[in-house]
């Protein structure tokens, strides 16, 4: 009998043994695992859903890097693919079209009163300077620039996979190094001109008489009329908001996250692409637009018949600075300067 009883208080603390064991297993691995690996509910998906980015594990410092993908990256690779090519195409070959056709229509303006040969200096060597290499600049950033949004689906099918992928380095190359310059160029702009481009009451008069472009009047000026004021701050606000978010995107992550470089690419593109099409009618007027308009820039003066009927008001101040009288003068006259 005693025996028995030792067996029973054996299999009782066998049992109990195992059910403390048994207890201390945590449920959810009682529990078949939830996370199936083929199953749709960890597909991409519910893990943006749920996570609202999907990232991995990086060894360097800035954990950033580590996001592989997130929502708002659908959202800017359509912008980047689709609706960036719409708003480019429609805004440079848009004003490409209105170009000609004015043309067509216009013509270049001449100077009504024919040159006078005698000639005042409207720029100086420093001016010129700054502004060629401002625009020498612009255009291989607006070219290379370009490249990067129509250059797959416009140039690669005509040059070939080799040829596209040499270009495009060389052209990312000089996009980033060229950004350089024309910053500076930018805020050389900026300070040369600035006196000289604050609008005022001529100007609101100058627009509503067309500024001698649409029509044959010629409206008074100061050095600068109100379309080149309008090209001035187009430079100056726009160069510089293609400055400071190239520059963004050219040295990642220091001051945002993934969303801002985004923000970042979106702002740069608009600006660049819109800055494209305002400076084709800028380089309109200044050469086949407007006849003696691109002598002030090429080599610093302008006729004197020119700037009675562009820029009067600038001319009378020059006069009374030089002391010459332009009221009356003959072709064979000397020059101003």
């Amino acid at each position: 009998m005693a025996s028995f009883a030792r067996y029973l208080r054996f299999v009782a603390g066998v049992a109990i043994f195992f059910l403390m064991i048994a207890s201390s297993v945590p449920a959810a691995a009682q529990q078949p695992s939830r996370v199936d690996p083929t199953a749709s509910a960890v597909h991409e998906q519910q893990l943006l859903k749920e996570l609202d980015r999907i990232q991995g594990r990086v060894s360097i410092p800035d954990r950033r890097s580590g996001v592989l993908e997130q929502p708002a990256g659908r959202d800017w690779r359509y912008f980047h693919s689709v609706t960036l090519r719409w708003i480019g195409g429609i805004a440079i070959l848009g004003m490409l079209a209105v170009l000609v056709i004015f043309y067509l229509m216009r013509g270049m303006v001449r100077i009504e009163g024919g040159r006078s040969g005698r000639t005042i200096v409207r720029f100086s060597g420093f001016e010129r300077f700054v502004h060629w290499m401002t625009a020498t600049c612009f255009i291989i950033l607006a070219i290379s620039g370009l490249n990067i949004t129509f250059g797959r689906p416009l140039l690669l099918p005509v040059i070939g996979h080799e040829a596209f992928s040499a270009w495009s380095q060389w052209a990312k190359y000089a996009h980033n190094y060229l950004s350089f310059p024309f910053t500076i160029g930018v805020i050389l702009i900026f300070l040369m001109w600035i006196g000289g481009n604050i609008p005022n009451k001529v100007d609101a008069e100058w627009l509503k008489e067309g500024g001698g472009i649409v029509g044959h009047s010629h409206p008074p000026a100061y050095r600068f009329n109100a379309g080149q004021k309008a090209i001035y701050w187009i430079v100056v606000l726009g160069g510089g908001a293609v400055a400071v978010t190239g520059y963004q995107l050219m040295f990642p992550f220091y001051v945002t996250g993934i969303e801002g470089m985004q923000l970042a690419q979106i702002v740069h593109a608009v600006v660049g692409v819109l800055f494209v099409a305002v400076m084709l009618a800028h380089i309109y007027i200044g050469t086949i637009g407007m006849e003696g308009a691109f002598e002030a820039m090429g080599e610093g003066t302008v006729d004197l018949n020119w700037a009675k009927e562009h820029h009067s008001l600038w001319l009378e101040e020059e006069s009374a600075r030089r002391g010459v009288n332009t009221a009356h003068h003959h072709p064979s006259s000397t020059p101003a300067e």
